[in-house]
C-alpha cells in the first residue's frame, strides 16, 4: 500500500466530511428542511452554481472512463467529448431565468415538482418521471461507484470489491447527513481540484512522454488511426459524432441532476457569472483529461481495463505525494456527481412520490427520518448492482444519460416554452422517448447503430412529435398554459 499516495486523499476525505457536518449542523436548525436538504434553500452564488454544474457533470465518466475509451480510440474521441463543452451553457441558456421563475411560482423543489404543477397535477406525468429517474440513474450511480471502486483499488492493492464498500460507505455518510447544501459546497471544492489536477497530470505525462510531438509519432506508428477524427478502428463516422452532440451538449438540458442546478441560484448575476465559469472550466477539464488518456498510451501500452488509466498514468510520471493530490480530481468527480445523483433519486422517491400520494400529512420528523433512510438504502442497492463491473464504465454513464434525455427533454422545455403543451402530449413523449431508446439500445447492441447515428437520436425526435401531436390532439383551451 503507498501511503505518500493515500494520506493526500485522506486529507481530502476529510475536508469533504468537514463539509457535510458543517452543512448538517446548518441543516438541523432549518425551517424548511425539504427546500433545504433537497435544494440548499435556492441560495447558490455564480462560482458555486458554475461548480457544482461542473462537478455533477464531470463524473467518473469523464475522469475514468472518457480517458480510458480516448486510451482505446485515439484522437477521434478527444473530437467527440469535446462538444461537452456547452453543457453548462446550454442548461443554462435554455432553462436559465424562466425555469427559476416558474419553480419558485410553483414552490417546486425537484424537476418533477415543476412538471407535476405545469401538468395539472397529472399522477401519470410524476409516476412515469419518478419511475424513468429510478431507473436511469440507477445505471448512472452504479458507475460512479464502479470508478470510484476501481481508483481505490488501483492506489491501495485492494480487493476491487473492499474498495467498492469503502467508497460507497464514504460517500453514503457525508450525503445523507449534508444534503444539497453539502453537495453543492463540497462541488466548489472538487471543481477546484479537478481543474488543477488535470493541469498537473497532461504537463506530467507530456514531459515523461518527450513532447507531443514524439507522442503522436508513436501514436500514428502503432496505428494511424489514433491520430485521425475516426478512431482507431476507423468507427467514429460524422453521422455519429455530429449526433453525439445529442447527447453531450443539447439533450443535457433534460437531465434532472443538472436541470436542478438551474432552479437553484441565488439571482440572475449569479446565474450570468456561472455561465461563463461554467463554460470556461468544462472546455479544459475535458480537453485535458482525455488528451491524458490518448498521451498515455505510448507510456503505458497494453492497459486491459481502460477505466485504470488515470490513476496508472498518474502513478507513472508522478512523484507519490503530487499523484495522491492529483488523483484526488477523479475522486473527487466522482464524490460529486454520486451525491447528486443520490440526492435526484431519492427526492424522486420522498418528495415526489412518498409527500404527494403516500402521506402527504408526514411531519418533519417522519420526513427527515425517511429522507436518510432513502437516501442510504438507494446507496446499499447501488453498491449490490456496481459489484459486477463492465470493461468501460462510460457506456454504462452514457445509457442513463441517453435514457433521461428522452423522456425529460422536451416535457421541460416546451412546457417552458410551448402554451399548448398539456398533460397528454407530456406523457406520451415520455412513454415514446422511454421505449424507443431501450428498444434501440439492444437493436444497436445487436445490429450497430440505425444509420449510423447515435442511439438517443431517434428517441429525442420521436418523442418531440409525440409530445406535439398529443398535445394538439386535446382542447387547447381546456389545457392551455399561460407562458
Amino acid at each position: 500500500m503507498n501511503y505518500s499516495v493515500l494520506i493526500p486523499m485522506i486529507i481530502f476525505l476529510i475536508l469533504i466530511f468537514f463539509i457535510g457536518y458543517w452543512s448538517s449542523r446548518k441543516l438541523a436548525s432549518s425551517s424548511n428542511f425539504v427546500s433545504d436538504y433537497f435544494l440548499g434553500g435556492r441560495e447558490l452564488g455564480g462560482f458555486v452554481l458554475a461548480m457544482t454544474m461542473v462537478a455533477t457533470y464531470g463524473s467518473a465518466s469523464s475522469f475514468l472512463g472518457g480517458p480510458g475509451t480516448a486510451y482505446t480510440m485515439g484522437f477521434g474521441w478527444v473530437l467527440l467529448a469535446m462538444s461537452q463543452v456547452v453543457t453548462g451553457y446550454f442548461v443554462l441558456m435554455i432553462l436559465g431565468k424562466k425555469f427559476a421563475i416558474m419553480s419558485r411560482r410553483y414552490k417546486a423543489v425537484t424537476m418533477i415538482d415543476f412538471l407535476k404543477a405545469r401538468y395539472n397535477n397529472s399522477k401519470t406525468v410524476v409516476l412515469l418521471s419518478a419511475l424513468s429517474i429510478i431507473i436511469f440513474l440507477f445505471s448512472a450511480m452504479a458507475a460512479q461507484w464502479i470508478g470510484g471502486a476501481r481508483l481505490i483499488e488501483s492506489l491501495t492493492g485492494l480487493s476491487y470489491n473492499s474498495a467498492l464498500f469503502l467508497f460507497a460507505v464514504s460517500v453514503l455518510i457525508y450525503v445523507t447527513i449534508g444534503g444539497f447544501r453539502a453537495v453543492a459546497l463540497t462541488d466548489a471544492v472538487q471543481g477546484a481540484v479537478m481543474l488543477a489536477g488535470t493541469a498537473i497530470l497532461l504537463v506530467a505525462v507530456i514531459i515523461t512522454g518527450g513532447g507531443i510531438p514524439n507522442i503522436v509519432q508513436d501514436l500514428f506508428n502503432e496505428n494511424p488511426n489514433l491520430v485521425t477524427p475516426y478512431g482507431a478502428e476507423g468507427d467514429l463516422t460524422a453521422a455519429y459524432v455530429s449526433s453525439f452532440w445529442i447527447l453531450v451538449g443539447v439533450g443535457v438540458v433534460g437531465l434532472p441532476q443538472i436541470a436542478v442546478r438551474a432552479m437553484s441560484y441565488k439571482n440572475s448575476r449569479s446565474m450570468h457569472r456561472a455561465l461563463i465559469i461554467g463554460t470556461l472550466v468544462t472546455g479544459i477539464i475535458m480537453l485535458n483529461m482525455h488528451l491524458i488518456g490518448v498521451f498515455a498510451r505510448p507510456i503505458l501500452p497494453g492497459i486491459e481495463v481502460g477505466d485504470t488509466v488515470i490513476p496508472l498514468i498518474a502513478l507513472e510520471t508522478l512523484p507519490p505525494w503530487l499523484a495522491g493530490i492529483v488523483l484526488a480530481a477523479p475522486m473527487a468527480a466522482i464524490m460529486s456527481t454520486v451525491d447528486s445523483l443520490l440526492l435526484i433519486v431519492s427526492s424522486s422517491i420522498v418528495r415526489d412520490v412518498y409527500l404527494n400520494y403516500i402521506k402527504p400529512e408526514a411531519d418533519l420528523k417522519t420526513i427527515k427520518r425517511i429522507s436518510f433512510g432513502v437516501t442510504g438504502a438507494l446507496g446499499a442497492g447501488v453498491f449490490l448492482l456496481a459489484l459486477d463491473p463492465p470493461d468501460l464504465l462510460i457506456f454504462l454513464n452514457l445509457f442513463a444519460f441517453g435514457g433521461l434525455e428522452a423522456a425529460f427533454i422536451w416535457p421541460v422545455v416546451l412546457g417552458l416554452y410551448w402554451k399548448w403543451g398539456n398533460k397528454y402530449g407530456a406523457i406520451a413523449s415520455m412513454i415514446t422517448g422511454i421505449t424507443t431508446y431501450i428498444a434501440l439500445h439492444f437493436y444497436n447492441q445487436e445490429y450497430g447503430n440505425l444509420l449510423g447515428v447515435h442511439t438517443v437520436t431517434f428517441p429525442v425526435m420521436l418523442s418531440l412529435l409525440a409530445f406535439i401531436a398529443f398535445s394538439l390532439l386535446i382542447d387547447r383551451k381546456a389545457y392551455s398554459y399561460e407562458a
